[in-house]
This record gives C-alpha cells, structure tokens and sequence, in this order.
C-alpha cells in the first residue's frame, strides 16, 4: 500500500513523499500511526545522515522514515501475533529495541534505522525486531498524543529509577529517588523538567521537599500555573519555585530550604550547562546522588565536581538519556490512570507537511514540545497563536476556543476536534 511520510536520505536531507509500503509477512504489523512528538534526537540524527550510529550507511540509497515518539492504531496482524494483538487496538513503541540483528546491530531503533517503520509517516509496517523484544506496547488511553509522549516520559521515569543511595557498611545500592528526601530538580521548568515535577508530584514514590530552579519568570510562573503548590501539598510533597537569578536565591539558600540545611538527597539537572552542574554537585547532602539528564553536543564538555565530597559524603552521579520498556509501560499506565498529565509538554501542533522544516530547525524553534499529527496538513503553529490563526479562519479559531478551556494546554478535546475537522495531507 502506499504511504505519506518523512524520510532521511542524508545530512539535511528530509523529504516528504509518497511510497510504497510491502505487503507484511507473518511475523509483521501493519499500523496506522496518528500523531508523532518530534525529538531533538531527530534533529541530531537528520543533522549528522550516515555519521550517526543509529543510522545506516547505505540511507541514501534506502532511505529511513524519521520519528520515534509515535502512536496509532493497528490494522493487520501478521498470524504469528493474531492471538497477542488485534485490528484497531491503540499502540506506541519502545525505539530501544537492543536487538542485536537489527539493521545497525544493538543500535537500531524505529525512527532511525528502518526503511518502513518511523513516527513520520502515515502507515508503517511494524517488525520482528519490535515483536521479538516486547517493544509493541498497548495503549488504553483517551488520547493520542499520550501515546506519543510515553516514550518522553519514559525517559524521565527512568531517571528517577536510575537514581540510587547507599547504607554505610553495605555495598547493596537502593534504586530510585530517595522516598520522603529531598530533591531538586534544576533548570526544570522546559519539557522535560515539567514532565519530571509532574511524575515526582504522583509517582509512588514521592520526595518530601520538591524544590524546581530556573532563571526564567515566565516559564517559572507557568510552570506554577500548571502545577500548584496546593495540588503538591495535596500529594504530600512540599513544592517550592526558586529564581536562582535573583538575589539571594544562592546555594545556601536552596540548601536552607532543607530540613537543618543538610542538603539534597537527590538532584537532577535539566540543562547541559557547567555552572547548573556544579551548582547541583554543591548543594547534595550527604549520600546525595547528582543526575545529569541533558545530554550535551560537545563530546568534550566537562565540569568540577568536589571529590572531598565524593570521599567523605558519599555523593555520587549517573547519568540517564532514556527509559526501559518498564519505564514507558508505566509511563502508558499512569496516562491511562490519569495520573500524568503531558499535556504540559506541548506548545506547538502541526501536520505531517510541516516536519521537514520543524525537525530541521528544531533548536531555533522556542517552547517545548512539537506535536505532529499525520494525516492532517496544517503548519507548525504554537498554541499561543491560534488566536490569531482564528482571525484567519473559523477552523483556527475553534480550535483556539477548546484550548483556552483547556488553561491553554493541548487536550484529547483538541485533538479530537483536529482529527475531525483538520484538513487532510
């Protein structure tokens, strides 16, 4: 059958065309994907072609369909699956297949790797390597783009499960953020870190004192919007903003905010940047264990952290660039409990004809999240301009309507009604 999609022939070089998808074989599934959430990973990937390990070094001859953060629905079932899934079950995927006979080997992941399966694209066809690891997930969900941002959010959850502490006199590590402890979440109010306030206020397994950094009023003021101190309380967590480039709201300041000015059990830092770096090494207490969850550009990016700390305060690091198949399971589960709310992670919509552009310039494009949905045309617009689009045309300023409803956040209202009434690509 044939297909519309996004597809990497090289370095800079997406294209946006019709194509035909084979027939599936029986240990395949055929799959209509419905919304994608582009990553900056797409952009490091169509950036560097053939150079990154993800990707063949024959795409300009096979190209590969782009995305990773998909959801959809399934169409046909290949007979060696007919008793496991079925026609018009909701699904997403866990890229990270770590199979090992995948097209580049351990590293190929849908999105990146594969000439007929990428969140890019109308219709896929599903593999064996996704069958064979248990990467084809179920979803249950109201709607769509919950789906998408599973895999995001799964990232995050496997942040705070990578997280770990210690018992003087055992060598045994307890994994996870330390229950009831304190943990600071700096430079956490972009996409990701509002993902992460969201899961540390309804996880089960909550901190005590919830402390969220940034240098930014108003993306810290709409983070408090979105996510109150009451609604924290409510939970059992202490919730509390700091500006840090204010006067005053200094290290000691933020260890002040803990019980006896002992410090951070756990610490996450949300930005590629030395001085947040070494901000979050000063201010863990002791057993403090430091999570750098930005991943930087620069292979030779470095920073200080104090080793009289590492020696005598049993601080410690990790470092976390996705989740597991558990994560994201859980990720799904908490969406479809509503417990997650990702909704917070998404500032801009639009079409399938818009993701050649928006991936490409993706660092230049400000907010959080771009979310594309497949079958419709429309170019990539942030929410808060639909109302301006609405003076254009009736269908903007509908749309504009159900978002304000929404406290200006994306909603499974919002995508119904652009599925419904969006025009087609």
């Amino acid at each position: 059958m044939k297909t519309k999609g996004v597809r990497l022939y090289g370095e800079k070089d997406l294209r946006l065309e019709e194509f035909e998808l084979p027939a599936i074989s029986d240990g395949e599934i055929l799959a209509k994907v419905l919304s994608d959430s582009i990553c900056m990973s797409s952009y490091k990937a169509a950036s560097q072609g053939a150079n990154h390990k993800r990707i063949p070094n024959d795409v300009s001859e096979n190209p590969i369909i782009i995305g990773h953060e998909f959801c959809g629905e399934i169409l046909e079932v290949g007979s060696d699956w007919k008793s496991d899934f079925k026609q018009g079950q909701k699904f997403s995927i866990q890229p990270a297949l770590n199979y090992e006979d995948g097209p580049v080997g351990i590293l190929s992941a849908p999105g990146y790797s594969y000439p007929c399966i990428g969140g890019d694209s109308q219709y896929v066809i599903i593999p064996k390597e996704v069958m064979a690891t248990g990467s084809l997930l179920s979803f249950n969900g109201e709607a769509y783009f919950h789906g998408s941002l599973a895999e995001p959010m799964s990232c995050i959850v496997g942040a705070f499960h990578s997280n770990y502490h210690t018992t003087p006199g055992s060598y045994v590590h307890e994994m996870g953020i330390k229950e009831g402890g304190n943990l600071a979440i700096l430079a956490g109010v972009g996409p990701m870190g509002l993902g992460a306030i969201d899961y540390a206020m309804h996880c089960d397994r909550k901190p005590a004192l919830l402390v969220v950094t940034d240098i930014d009023y108003e993306r810290l003021a709409r983070a408090a919007s979105i996510y109150t101190v009451e609604e924290a309380k409510a939970n059992g967590v202490e919730l509390v903003y700091v500006n840090t480039s204010e006067p005053g709201q200094d290290n000691n300041y933020l260890k002040s905010l803990t019980n006896g000015g002992k410090g951070f059990d756990d610490v996450m830092v949300f930005t590629p940047v030395r001085s947040v770096i070494e901000q979050a090494d000063d201010i863990l207490g002791f057993d403090g264990c430091l999570n750098f969850f930005a991943g930087p550009t620069k292979a030779d990016f470095m920073a200080e952290i104090n080793f009289y700390n590492v020696h005598y305060g049993a601080t410690h690091i990790v470092g976390t660039s996705g989740g597991n198949t558990d994560d994201m399971i859980e990720s799904l589960k908490m969406m479809e409990e509503g417990k997650l709310n990702p909704s917070t992670m998404i500032t801009h919509v639009g079409g399938l004809d818009s993701v050649v552009d928006t991936t490409l310039q993706l660092p230049q494009i400000t907010g959080g999240k771009k979310l594309i949905y497949n079958h419709i045309s429309m170019p990539l617009i942030a929410l808060d301009d639909l109302d301006m689009k609405g003076a254009e045309s009736p269908f903007f300023a509908k749309l504009a309507e159900i978002v304000k409803e929404g406290k200006g956040l994306w909603s499974p209202d919002a995508e119904t009604y652009l599925l419904q009434n969006g025009q087609a690509v």
